[in-house]
């Protein structure tokens, strides 16, 4: 029994050996007829386990005798070879490979190839995202993903920007995608704090993300996709691989590339002002926020030597010494007492605004051991975004280092550590309405672009030399001087962030690895916003100096545990399956002080201030899910995916806190099925597919139980005691609130033809939302105001279209060109409300703003109107202006009827130019920068005369057709500035020369001799030029801004400030 023993203990650790001795190193070169192929893909066929070719086409990777490698190159055959007795294997690639079989990150990381997949998926590569002039990832995506509609809060440098994917599917929840770097869930939090009126100009948190340090992005769009990470995909998800998160791909030798470049940040949508006419009323001069004064020529109809207040050499009284005593100008600059003020055009609002200077570097170096088990990836980046409007900027620092070591036969570890560090600086931006600002707060842009012609902006004096205050050209000093805004008042954001992930696998078998992975979010984001005190807008308490300081500090912490493995279930059925369980804690805290009433000018501490009050807010929510996903495949022709997932949430009741989401999807290849298919010349490969999925949208905070409000400072009494009180919230809670239902049923259909020249990806799709959860106001008597609860449906329908065209295909460096198409469109239409009520406003004013009416579009807009008769001729009332019909009427639908993107590359030896064209049709747009433009009278609407009369179609009280004149002035100030909202209404269609690239990389025989792998230089600029051509013409205004702040409020705009053009040159060198 002994012997027998130790022969078995012996024979084990022979076989062990002998397993050990099989694994070697296996290396080689790919390459194609040109030479060597740099980013091909090499993967044990069956694993995981794979490795990628250096830019000299070679590469290195761990594999047995037996092991078939698989070489995947997009356009390329795919190539499989045994691992045998040769250490080396070196592969020729040849063209015409299925250009869609390509291996896709999909959700929860897992890797499949595309032709398996049975629902939408969007890639994009590095390529398309590195070197740019814009450092904000989610405005680089814009235009090359279908379905996906990207809008900036406006032209200023790290402002919010709102990302929808397949339009809303909710009027109460975010509508905002998730994003996931490096398979972690990421914060992408824009505005956390403020309110558009008062201005909310934080950053949308993705902005820490330093784009060249991307390695791809995948952007999963329908449900069907995002079913494995249940809730949080509910709006889809963006999927960022970071050039350290994909270290698992060994590199054959040390590579380290360096990039630099220098960009231009100019304003693009300036107005065109006239020049014939200054500041004043009815042509006659005054100092007032209008420009309807006399002509800046002596003679004619509205010249001023007409007007009293000039004399013959055309000169004014200079107005700091007219203005009222009592706004202490006069004494504060007695050098202008006598001075004369010449009466001309002056180019103030061009002239305050400037060319920024946009700086990006960046270094990555990867590498690997000899024999490929420990790789690593450490990317810097830098930069210095310096905005067009004064006092605006954006600073970014990143560093990202992540590692990957196969430990044994069994074990790997990798994980990836980001550090970044954004400061953000912007001069206040609040809702402004064509006089002075709305809210509490001040706005840059509010008091800038009405400046009346005939005011010399730059040239007046804007502080008081005694104590501070802003002064300009108001005989009442009753506008604030923008200048004095940008040195006295701001906003700041600095954060500092760390985000990551480690992972341990352990492969069980050759079938089976399990994993598990803790990813972890934190940031802590300093704020301020401060204002000395002497200010002329926004509320008291503004202008008499105010200082607030807060911190926001959002914590994820993200447990990971999988089992994932792949089979060949008979010769022709494979199976591949995941299931595991997470748990994702999010912990927000905000947390400062608000200080008013400024003691001493320039000192912004809060002692300096005489009341200080407390800034606190605080929220957590657990999240735990376990999912599944089975992949099944027959004969690599048809893929059945089945997968579900359930969520436990914290913050509802136990009855309500749990939702199941199942999906299944379907892919069938006709072109691998059907003989005539395969023997066609038109067709090369076809692919159908459908899926359904589902999904779930739960309340954030606390709604489900009636919560205490603590205030220390509720009021004061007479003799200066703080008055502290302890209520219960205006929101009574809800014990029987569930989650919002998401179901999305998906068609599609792809192929290739013409010898893979034309490829196509068509989806349609439905979805459906139902109990949305909306606030029901309360009767007064139940001592609460709202109460959340669950009502209506709303149906999403679209569909989307991806074209690419090789209109000129050559082998080597001959010429190149391809055109890529996509097209999308979606309506979300509110089909039931099931409140008694038949209107709910969502977003922006409850007069004014985005509501929800049944039968009606999700981004339906509601206002006052021109007032109709029974035969709907507009109301014109006895004075010649339009009758104005108050309450909640439709004034329009900021949602567009389409998106087209069109992107052309063209390459010729070492040549590449390239360009990103958008167009969007319809979608209205609320202006009030049209509305001031035109309503204020420093613009004049191309064809119209401002010298002649109006008259108003429409029919007078009598019902008869209305005859009276108005004048110019009237026509614009009393109706569209302050007239009907309609009157404020435009088509937003728009047409975009998104971007552009012309670039040029050294030939590989001028490096040589250099310590330089590749070389290359490119120009690129961003919104080089746009039209709108239903926009009146000179006001060149841009309806890409989302005025609301990035939430669920779209087509409306407050005066948020112009957009932003960039244009300048990079270098990228390899070593």
């Amino acid at each position: 029994m002994e012997v027998k023993k130790l022969f078995l203990m012996l024979l084990l650790a022979f076989s062990v050996q002998i397993s050990f001795a099989q694994e070697k190193t296996v290396s080689g070169t790919v390459s194609d007829n040109t030479g060597g192929l740099p980013g091909v893909s090499v993967i044990i066929k069956g694993t995981s386990t794979g490795a990628e070719t250096d830019f000299d086409g070679k590469y290195s990777i761990r594999a047995k005798s037996g092991d078939v490698l698989v070489f995947n190159y997009l356009g390329y055959k795919t190539v499989e070879k045994t691992v045998g007795s040769a250490n080396v294997i070196d592969v020729t690639l040849e063209e015409g490979g299925e250009v869609l079989d390509e291996i896709i990150v999909t959700a929860q990381g897992i890797k499949r190839e595309k032709k398996a997949l049975g629902y939408a998926v969007s890639k994009v590569d590095s390529e398309q995202l590195e070197q740019r002039s814009e450092g904000d990832i989610g405005r680089l995506l814009s235009g090359k993903a279908s379905g996906v509609n990207i809008q900036t809060q406006s032209g200023v440098s790290g402002s919010g920007t709102s990302i929808l994917i397949r339009g809303m599917s909710s009027f109460s929840g975010s509508n905002q995608p998730l994003f996931v770097v490096d398979g972690v869930p990421f914060s992408s939090d824009t505005n956390a704090q403020g309110n558009f009126v008062d201005g909310n100009n934080g950053s949308s948190r993705f902005l820490d993300i330093d784009p060249n340090n991307i390695e791809s992005v995948n952007v999963l769009k329908g449900l069907a996709a995002a079913t494995l990470y249940g809730t949080q995909g509910r709006n889809g998800v963006i999927l960022i691989t970071t050039k350290s998160g994909s270290t698992g791909r060994s590199v054959q030798k040390q590579e380290i590339t360096v990039s630099s470049s220098v960009f231009f940040n100019e304003i693009a949508s300036m107005a065109d002002y006239q020049n014939d006419y200054g500041g004043g009323f009815d042509q006659a001069f005054g100092w007032f926020f209008s420009n309807w004064g006399p002509k800046f020529e002596r003679d004619g109809p509205g010249g001023w030597g007409s007007s009293s207040a000039f004399d013959s050499a055309g000169t004014l009284e200079h107005p700091y010494s007219t203005a009222s005593a009592a706004t202490g100008i006069p004494q504060a600059f007695p050098e202008f007492a006598g001075a004369r003020y010449e009466w001309r055009p002056y180019n103030s609002v061009g002239d305050f605004f400037r060319t920024g200077v946009v700086r990006s570097n960046n270094i990555n170096i990867k590498s690997s051991s000899e024999d490929g088990k420990i790789n690593y990836n450490i990317n810097y980046g830098s930069l210095d975004d310096e905005g067009f409007t004064p006092g605006n900027s954006v600073g970014r620092n990143t560093l990202s280092i992540g590692g990957n070591a196969k430990l044994s036969n069994k074990f790997t570890v990798s994980g990836t550590m980001n550090y970044a560090r954004t400061n953000f600086k912007s001069p206040p931006v609040a809702a402004s309405y064509g006089s002075n600002v709305g809210g509490s707060n001040a706005s840059i842009f509010g008091n800038l672009f009405y400046t009346p012609r005939s005011v010399d902006l730059m040239g007046l004096p804007f502080e008081n030399p005694i104590d501070g205050s802003s002064t300009y050209y108001r005989q009442n000093n009753s506008i604030q001087h923008p200048l004095w805004t940008v040195k006295n008042a701001g906003n700041t954001q600095l954060t500092n962030r760390v985000f990551g992930n480690a992972n341990l696998s352990y492969a069980l078998n050759d079938n089976i690895n399990l994993m598990y992975t803790f990813g972890f979010d934190t940031y802590s984001e300093n704020n301020s916003n401060f204002s000395n005190k002497g200010g002329r807008t926004g509320s008291v308490a503004n202008q008499s100096g105010v200082y607030e300081t807060w911190n926001n500090t959002n914590t994820i912490n993200n447990h990971k545990v999988t089992a994932s493995g792949s089979y060949d279930l008979s010769e022709n059925f494979d199976l591949n399956f995941t299931v595991g369980a997470d748990s994702r804690s999010d912990i927000y805290d905000r947390s400062g002080v608000s200080s008013i009433g400024q003691q001493v000018f320039g000192v912004l501490r809060h002692f300096n201030f005489a009341t200080q009050d407390e800034i606190q807010f605080s929220r957590r929510r657990n999240i735990v899910g376990l999912f599944g996903q089975a992949d099944f495949g027959y004969k690599q022709t048809a893929f059945l995916t089945l997968a579900s997932r359930t969520d436990w949430v914290s913050n509802l009741t136990q009855e309500n806190r749990s939702i199941t989401y199942p999906s299944a999807s379907i892919s069938f290849l006709p072109s691998k099925a059907f003989e005539f298919i395969q023997e066609s010349e038109f067709v090369n490969f076809l692919k159908v597919r459908a899926g359904y999925g589902t999904s779930a949208s739960f309340p954030t905070g606390y709604p489900v139980a009636t919560t205490l409000s603590l205030d220390t400072q509720a009021f004061n009494t007479d003799e200066g005691v703080d008055i502290v009180t302890n209520t219960t919230s205006r929101n009574l809670g809800n014990p029987n609130l569930k989650p919002e239902r998401l179901d999305e049923l998906e068609f599609g259909l792809e192929g290739s033809f013409l010898d893979s020249r034309l490829t196509l990806d068509l989806s349609i799709y439905k979805r459906i939302t139902k109990d949305l959860i909306v606030e029901r106001p309360l009767d007064p008597s139940t001592g609460f105001d709202v109460t959340q609860t669950n009502v209506g449906e709303i149906q999403n329908d679209g569909m989307e279209i991806d074209l690419t065209y090789d209109f000129i295909r050559n082998e080597g460096d001959g010429f190149n060109w391809s055109t890529n198409f996509n097209w999308s469109t979606s309506e979300a239409i509110v089909t039931d409300l099931g409140l008694d009520t038949d209107i709910v406003v969502f977003a922006g004013f409850s007069n004014r703003g985005n509501a929800a009416i049944e039968g009606e579009s999700l981004g339906t807009m509601i206002g006052s109107a021109i007032a109709r008769d029974d035969n709907g001729n507009f109301r014109v009332n006895g004075g010649g202006r339009y009758v104005v019909q108050n309450g909640n009427n439709i004034i329009g639908d900021a949602n567009p009827d389409f998106l087209l993107n069109m992107s052309n590359q063209i390459s010729y030896k070492n040549f590449n130019l390239g360009f990103l064209f958008n167009w969007t049709q319809g979608g209205d747009m609320y202006s009030q920068t049209v509305q001031t433009l035109l309503g204020r009278g420093v613009v004049n609407q191309a064809g119209i005369d401002r010298a002649n009369s109006f008259i108003l179609p429409g029919v007078n009280p009598a019902g008869e057709t209305n005859t009276t004149q108005i004048n110019n002035s009237t026509y614009y100030f009393s109706n569209v500035l302050y007239g009907p909202d309609e009157m404020g209404v435009y088509d937003a269609t728009v047409f975009r020369l998104q971007e552009l690239s012309l670039g040029y990389s050294l030939p590989n025989n001028m490096l040589e001799k250099t310590p330089f792998g590749s070389l290359s230089v490119t120009f690129s600029a961003n919104n080089l030029w746009f039209h709108t051509p239903n926009m009146p013409e000179n006001t060149n205004f841009d309806p890409n801004v989302a005025g609301l702040g990035v939430g669920n409020g779209r087509g409306f705009e407050y005066l948020n400030g112009p957009s932003s053009r960039r244009y300048g040159l990079s270098v990228k060198a390899s070593f």
